[in-house]
């Protein structure tokens, strides 16, 4: 008999034609399940594979004992309680890599269209809004020349970084480990501590993954440190920033605009952030390209065969987040 597998949002059936020929399928076309149903869904499942927004924690896993894998279709994993899937025995990974580059290509649009207010000089002519003093009332500010800023460099911090040659603009940077000097060189990237990134630099991009350890990084004395005319930029995780610290700091012009991407209780938005001319939101969509999507859902799907234990790749599937699961088997 083959293991049975849930795919909990609709995927491409190309994907879907390959997990069926090692698994059981079942796909909910529905709408996304609440916890209760994820769990019940689970219950005589082997496998899964889930999206970045299904919650995978203590409560869902109770009782799940024949669940022996759980794979993210994003890059991201802080929806999936990784102590709990652990202490549970089941191996859990995520799909590092397809993003990285339609990522850092979203986060120089989002800067662009922050720094030149693109956004609301485009609402102003929808609304049949032209004026003679439009030149004036739109002035924005030059990215070409100016420091850029950039907390985690990993592969994403990385792409974004190598894209500001263009733009002829110094990279200074912040990481847990500070990069090897090819990779600095290769990104024209110059270490700081992190006081000193949110000191210097006229951008600042949030490009970290998000754990419990930096839980809102960045804060009211964050936001302090950082010039009046610089501008901050999120495209990693909601959580990485206090949203009512940065609306105040807004509100009082210690920096000059925001662009964001996550939210910390998405969907729902900061009602401080909503309405004001100097902040760019957009709904998670950084990552949100059709061959960025199939990638990561391709390599789910590929991880989910090989965390079964079937397949070409048996017993070695790629971006395991919860190692330890395999010295308790």
């Amino acid at each position: 008999m083959k293991k049975k597998i849930l795919i909990t949002r609709p995927t491409w059936p190309d994907l879907v034609d390959r997990l069926r020929e090692y698994f059981d399928v079942t796909i909910n076309e529905g709408p996304r399940y609440d916890k209760g149903q994820l769990r019940e869904a689970l219950r005589d499942m082997d496998g899964a594979l889930v999206s970045g927004g299904e919650k995978i924690d203590e409560e869902v896993l109770r009782g799940l004992t024949k669940l022996k894998a759980v794979c993210v279709t994003a890059a991201g994993y802080n929806n999936v309680d990784v102590p709990a899937l652990t202490r549970a025995g089941v191996i859990g990974t995520n799909s590092p890599g397809p993003a990285d580059e339609a990522v850092a290509d979203f986060t120089w649009g989002l800067m662009i269209a922050t720094a030149r207010r693109l956004v609301e000089a485009s609402w102003s002519i929808m609304q049949g809004q032209w004026k003679e003093s439009f030149p004036i009332r739109f002035f924005g500010t030059n990215l070409f020349g100016k420091t850029l800023g950039i907390l985690g460099m990993g592969r994403i911090g990385q792409a974004i970084a190598q894209r500001a040659v263009g733009f002829r603009m110094p990279v200074l940077y912040n990481n847990r480990r500070r990069l090897d000097p090819s990779i600095e060189a290769d990104c024209r990237a110059s270490f700081r501590t992190k006081e000193e990134v949110l000191r210097e630099a006229d951008f600042i991009v949030l490009a970290m993954p998000y754990t419990q350890e930096n839980y809102h990084l960045i804060g009211a004395a964050e936001l302090a440190l950082m010039k009046p005319s610089a501008m901050l930029f999120n495209i990693a995780r909601g959580g990485l920033i206090d949203e009512a610290a940065l609306a105040a700091a807004l509100r009082k012009q210690q920096l000059a605009a925001a662009g964001l991407d996550v939210f910390e209780q998405e969907p729902v938005i900061h009602p401080g952030l909503l309405g004001m001319a100097n902040v760019v939101l957009t709904p998670h969509i950084a990552g949100g390209t059709e061959d960025t999507q199939y990638g990561l859902a391709s390599m789910a799907a590929d991880n989910l065969i090989a965390a079964l234990g079937v397949g070409p790749h048996a017993g070695h599937p790629t971006g395991i987040f919860n190692p330890e699961v395999l010295k308790l088997s």
